[in-house]
């Protein structure tokens, strides 16, 4: 750290309002002890025990308490955005597990099945693991780092690999489902740091998980502060990847070291590099606590700026409104909208995902009313395996009605920016759906 460079002093929570919070957490197994579901129906409970043996459950008190509106269940945004719906699984896959679950089925039985559709579900989209995983000298390939973009390495540190809660939608589900040849994690901060140090064209290193910000600081640190050492100049920009200000907000509040992780924040930012926090919202409400604002005011003093991302998902998110609402409450509190996603060819896809036209149509409608400040949000934004691919609208060009599109990003430099056209597909709900307009056989980049 820089000598010359002091250590602002941290403004503590307002008048003690937040002390230290227990974090009391639910999973599968406590579904019953969660006390707002006895008031639903018992096949109701039933549908949910059945959706969570496939799909990772995991919901904390506060969310409970604070962000789900009990009175409208089970159409309340937050609780479809936390707690499993029949609709998830498709009727197969639920009717085989729900028989399994009725008849008592021994436990092999039942995780052969379990696992049977899990497999089905895609639990690694976009050639995560055949294409993204980068070797070291000897060809080995280097668990837990994804390296897809020149720019932008990603690592999924061990202890991060959970959340405060799970998100129902989630693209990452396989990540906390138990089974090791699905997960994607490293305890190796000397691989992360010689895999940097070799590649100098890095400059953007995301840290996601699941949730860092689950993490010990002290373990946080040891990935993070030695990227202040000179031989990581190259290293402008640090991003991490979290749900907790919507979650768990006292992770920045009353937690035994908030004040050591806003610290480490600060001593990034004041040793050169911008620290992002790519924060994840999905509905406006997750902005409306007293918590979530105080932790955002804590974190803008240490000069962190705060992104903020989200997929657009029906039963949840799917209306304008509710985008121009989030994106409005997002820069009132000086946070920067960032992406709105298409839902991931993944999980529980078929219960959350949109028709591309309709995302296309809410992201326009939202963003007209919204400033210039608002109109950061670019989306939406599709994460396919050649890059990520954002509709930019729908028109007709030589009497044939088309989707255009552009990469954001893309496994090759020279792809991005580039328009390309797609026959227009009412239908289509992800990338590999459509087909080159005009007669084409290939879109340019499969050429």
């Amino acid at each position: 750290m820089n000598a010359h460079v002091r250590p602002r002093l941290l403004q503590a929570p307002a008048a003690g309002q937040f002390s230290h919070q227990p974090f009391q957490v639910y999973t599968q197994r406590d579904l019953e002890r969660i006390a707002p579901l006895s008031q639903l129906p018992a096949a109701f409970r039933f549908d949910m025990q059945v959706v969570s043996t496939v799909l990772p459950f995991r919901v904390n008190q506060y969310v409970i308490d604070e962000l789900i509106d009990w009175e409208r269940v089970p159409d309340d945004p937050i609780f479809q955005l936390t707690f499993p719906q029949r609709g998830m699984l498709e009727p197969h896959h639920f009717d085989l597990i729900a028989d399994l679950l009725r008849g008592g089925a021994e436990p092999a039985l039942m995780q052969e099945a379990v696992a049977q559709v899990r497999a089905e579900l895609n639990p690694h989209p976009a050639g995560q693991m055949e294409l993204n995983m980068p070797t070291d000298e000897a060809g080995n390939r280097l668990e837990g780092i994804q390296h897809k973009y020149r720019e932008t390495v990603l690592f999924f540190p061990c202890q991060g690999q959970t959340c405060h809660a799970y998100c129902t939608f989630c693209f990452r589900w396989a990540q906390f489902v138990g089974d090791k040849t699905l997960r994607i994690a490293s305890s190796e901060s000397a691989a992360l740091l010689r895999y940097l140090r070799s590649h100098p064209e890095v400059t953007d290193l995301l840290v996601t998980g699941g949730d860092p910000m689950v993490m010990k600081t002290k373990h946080l640190a040891t990935y993070l502060e030695p990227l202040l050492a000179p031989e990581f100049d190259h290293l402008q920009t640090v991003r991490i990847g979290t749900k907790a200000l919507s979650f768990w907000p006292h992770r920045f509040l009353g937690a035994e070291d908030a004040d050591d992780l806003l610290r480490l924040l600060e001593r990034l930012q004041q040793g050169g590099k911008h620290v992002a926090l790519m924060a994840h919202f999905n509905h406006w409400r997750e902005l409306e606590t007293p918590a979530v604002r105080e932790a955002i005011r804590r974190l803008r003093d240490t000069g962190v700026q705060i992104r903020c991302q989200g997929p657009l998902v029906a039963h949840i998110n799917d209306d304008p409104q509710v985008w121009r609402r989030l994106w409005n409450t997002q820069v009132s509190l000086g946070l920067m909208p960032y992406y709105l996603f298409v839902e991931r060819d993944t999980g529980a896809r078929n219960y959350f995902e949109v028709p591309l036209v309709r995302a296309w149509e809410i992201y326009r409608q939202a963003v007209q009313g919204v400033s210039g400040l608002g109109r950061t949000a670019r989306g939406p934004s599709m994460s396919a395996s050649p890059g990520k691919v954002e509709i930019q609208g729908v028109t007709e060009v030589a009497g044939e009605k088309v989707f255009v599109l552009r990469f954001i990003q893309a496994r090759n430099p020279e792809w991005v920016q580039q328009p390309f056209f797609a026959r227009f597909d009412p239908e289509a709900t992800w990338f590999d759906q459509l087909r080159p307009a005009f007669g084409a056989e290939q879109f340019f980049f499969e050429q």
